[in-house]
């Protein structure tokens, strides 16, 4: 399985729709919380991104939640 990792925000509606995938379908994932880390802020600003969600899986940047993109990216 490939590593997923999401950055995300407190406030963020479509981050918790992604993490609900991802539960869903029983895929392990590292959470960024920007709001609550400023290095994980730093990251996505470093990516070129300023919103959330961020989602890598693998070498694969997805952003926003487009369910579609994360089912081919995950081999679902």
């Amino acid at each position: 399985m490939k590593d997923v990792t999401i950055y995300t925000s407190e406030t963020c509606h479509f981050c918790h729709l992604a993490k609900e995938f991802f539960e869903k379908h029983n895929i392990k994932f590292t959470e960024k919380n920007i709001s609550k880390d400023k290095e994980a802020m730093m990251e996505l600003r470093q990516k070129g991104f300023t919103g959330v969600p961020l989602i890598i899986v693998g070498d694969e940047t997805i952003y926003g939640f487009d369910q579609e993109k994360l089912e081919k990216a995950l081999g679902l």
